[in-house]
């Protein structure tokens, strides 16, 4: 089986939607499915078997970002899509349209994953409009682009019942990224803190995760001041990069807290971010809005115990209870627990192994199976509607 992913989005920028794309990609070999990618050029990427780049411009406000030509992605989809047996959107923008264009015109099947919650972002993107019409206008988008599928991967029930009520009928299916459990389990944590000048015995809090506002960092550093009060020389390891990198550091030094956090920017996912997880003491993570949290999953393949706000698709990860606290969503709730953990590090000794236990639950290879069973299934149901009746049926 051949299947086109085409996106707006992918390696090297680095979010959760490439860490998927890229998971799965790698992943469904193994069942027999052969994955090709359309996807955005950023600059001067080699050439890669498998992948067609579209050249594209910097979006405004997030350059990190490509938007795609228009035409040159309905063009590369089509071409790419001619021996294809399904196709496979990541993301609404030029992606959708190109995708389920091209599936038409080839009479193929359609599925897209729906990674954003877009109706909790465009705020932060568009402040200038009033927040209940952009919020309308996303769950209006979102209910139009999602009907217009054979089906919808989401990751997470939280999703699923988000898109439920928005007034999406097409089949869904909740189906997380994986992790690939052992490349999270081998870090070299005490190589991690001599190259960054962190003392061996110090604890530290880590948050991984593009440095965006809709994370919730700075909830983070609130949390960190009643944390300090059990455990005064905690820090705060924040690990990624994103466009909220300046507004965070300035919030920073206006709470004193220079010693207390230490910004270490984008981190190789093979190398170093294992080392990163390994070096830390607990992951600590407050994003309201996350779909799913693979960086939960990643930490917890790791060892980590992890604190973290139970919201959205976090919750499915979350609410088993295990490995994990949930504090509610308060500041000094969150830090007295962060703290609590840290002081007494042996008390907590059994997280790490239930951390492990779960992260066990969400390998790449079982969620690449289920995928790869979406895919035969959307092909079952085309070959049955599209099969002539006979007569006497």
């Amino acid at each position: 089986m051949r299947v086109l992913m085409v996106s707006d989005v992918y390696f090297p920028r680095v979010n959760g939607v490439s860490t998927s794309i890229e998971t799965f990609r790698r992943t469904l070999a193994g069942q027999g499915v052969e994955v090709r990618l359309v996807v955005p050029r950023y600059g001067e990427e080699p050439d890669e078997p498998g992948i067609v780049r579209v050249a594209g411009r910097p979006v405004p406000r997030d350059p990190e970002d490509r938007l795609v030509g228009w035409r040159a992605m309905h063009r590369a989809v089509l071409a790419a899509s001619a021996d294809c047996d399904v196709i496979h959107v990541q993301t609404p923008f030029v992606a959708h349209y190109a995708g389920l264009k091209a599936a038409r015109q080839r009479n193929l099947p359609v599925v897209a994953t729906y990674h954003t919650l877009f109706e909790e972002y465009v705020e932060y993107y568009a402040p200038f409009l009033p927040g209940n019409w952009l919020r309308a206008q996303a769950r209006r988008l979102s209910r139009r682009q999602c009907n217009a599928l054979d089906a919808v991967v989401v990751p997470s029930t939280a999703m699923r019942d988000r898109l439920q009520a928005y007034g999406v009928t097409v089949p869904m299916q909740v189906l997380p990224t994986g992790i690939p459990l052992a490349q999270f389990a081998g870090g070299d944590g005490l190589a991690f803190r001599a190259a960054h000048g962190i003392a061996p015995a110090r604890p530290v809090a880590l948050f991984v995760g593009r440095v965006a506002h809709e994370k919730n960092i700075a909830f983070l550093f609130d949390a960190l001041r009643h944390a300090h009060r059990q455990q005064p020389d905690i820090l705060l390891v924040v690990a990624g990069e994103g466009p909220a990198m300046g507004e965070l550091q300035a919030r920073v030094s206006e709470l004193g807290l220079n010693d207390a956090v230490r910004f270490i920017g984008y981190l190789d996912r093979r190398r170093g971010l294992p080392d990163c997880y390994a070096a830390a003491n607990v992951f600590a993570f407050a994003s309201r809005t996350e779909t799913q949290g693979l960086v939960l999953l990643e930490a917890m393949a790791a060892g980590l115990p992890v604190v973290a706000l139970s919201e959205m698709g976090t919750a499915d990860i979350l609410d088993s209870g295990r490995g994990c606290f949930t504090p509610p969503d308060d500041a000094q709730a969150f830090g007295e627990v962060l703290g609590r953990i840290l002081a007494n590090p042996a008390a907590w000794g059994h997280l790490a192994d239930e951390a492990r236990g779960l992260a066990d639950d969400w390998s790449d290879t079982a969620m690449a199976g289920r995928l790869a069973d979406c895919y035969r299934a959307l092909l079952q149901a085309r070959s049955t509607a599209s099969a002539p009746v006979t007569a006497g049926a």
